[in-house]
């Protein structure tokens, strides 16, 4: 029977684990879950070297949104409390982005909230694109359900990433959202990966979904070839129907981080909403158990931490940050 350090040392060399290796490791009692961290932090090594990759957003329309999900603030069914306003000019938007570059992010990402801008603000934001990859960044975007020509344009104008979450399994998917489909964030992904632009695509974690939930989501994102995992846990926010949800252990959360690397051994394992609130102490061992990039800063409509604070941590355990 193999275990942990078998399945890492294959890993390592070019095996693909399927659901009988997981099963194992998701057996893994609590007092060896380091030895789980360590096998994942191995692969992050191997595959990833040192580099951390950051990245940065910038919540570029606030509220407004005709969709139900349940864990957002920003969700027709959420009466939380938090900005709303139009799309930001681009000066705005501009000043953002170079001081998230001053700050150590390699990436920047243009995120508005609803199911997708109208026509006149998708032209606003191609401009803005264009503008973020001339400051020396990698520009990213979060608009929703773009379909093939909507990405094309933006690819023209300077896209280089766009982030679109499945969440979570399709099984679990209509428990969260009744205002679009699993098979349209499908659609969105497939466009993306039409267009040629890079994917970042994963999800939210703590929401009630079981870890056979968390599997499906993990295979099939293997499947669409997403360069980028985007980890998120669950920031309960009074007013969304989520308000009281329990939030995961930190053991649990890092086990989560672990997991993925195993199943997407050369992909970038980002962490971004919920980390601090979730790992808490523990946020210092998000490498450790396999993850390789950040989002850094704020989130959309709650706070996140000083990058200052990413940057110092990474150079503590020796690591460095891409600033190209």
């Amino acid at each position: 029977m193999k275990n942990i350090s078998q399945i890492r040392d294959r890993v390592i060399t070019g095996y693909a684990v399927n659901r009988d290796d997981i099963k194992l490791l998701l057996d893994t009692e609590e007092a060896s879950l380091f030895d789980l961290f360590s096998a994942a932090n191995a692969v992050r090594n191997h595959f990833k070297k040192n580099k951390i990759d950051l990245c940065s957003i910038i919540n570029a329309k606030s509220g407004g949104c005709s969709e139900d999900c349940s864990y957002c603030a920003q969700s027709s069914k959420s009466s939380a409390h938090f900005e709303k306003y139009p799309l930001k000019s681009k000066d705005e938007v501009i000043e953002a982005a170079k001081d998230s570059k001053e700050r150590g992010a390699r990436r920047f990402c243009i995120v508005t909230g609803g199911r997708k801008p109208s026509g006149r603000e998708l032209l606003s934001i191609g401009s803005m694109i264009s503008e973020v990859k001339e400051a020396g960044l990698l520009p990213c975007a979060t608009l929703g359900l773009l379909n093939r020509e909507e990405l094309l344009f933006l690819k023209e104008a300077g896209l280089h990433r766009y982030h679109h979450n499945l969440e979570t399994s399709e099984r679990f998917f209509p428990y969260m959202c009744s205002t679009h489909s699993y098979k349209e964030k499908l659609n969105t992904i497939y466009a993306v990966s039409e267009a040629g632009l890079s994917l970042c695509s994963a999800g939210i974690f703590g929401l009630g979904e079981s870890w056979e939930d968390r599997l499906d989501m993990a295979f099939l994102l293997k499947e669409t070839g997403a360069d980028s995992i985007p980890i998120n846990f669950l920031t309960p926010i009074e007013g969304t129907p989520m308000a009281g949800t329990a939030k995961l252990s930190p053991l649990e959360a890092l086990k989560i981080i672990s997991i993925f690397r195993f199943i997407l051994p050369d992909r970038e394992i980002r962490i971004c909403g919920g980390r601090h609130l979730t790992l808490g102490p523990l946020n210092a061992f998000v490498f450790a158990a396999g993850a390789d990039g950040l989002l850094t800063g704020n989130y959309l409509t709650t706070l996140g931490g000083p990058s200052e604070d990413d940057i110092e941590l990474i150079e503590a355990l020796g690591l460095t940050y891409k600033s190209d």
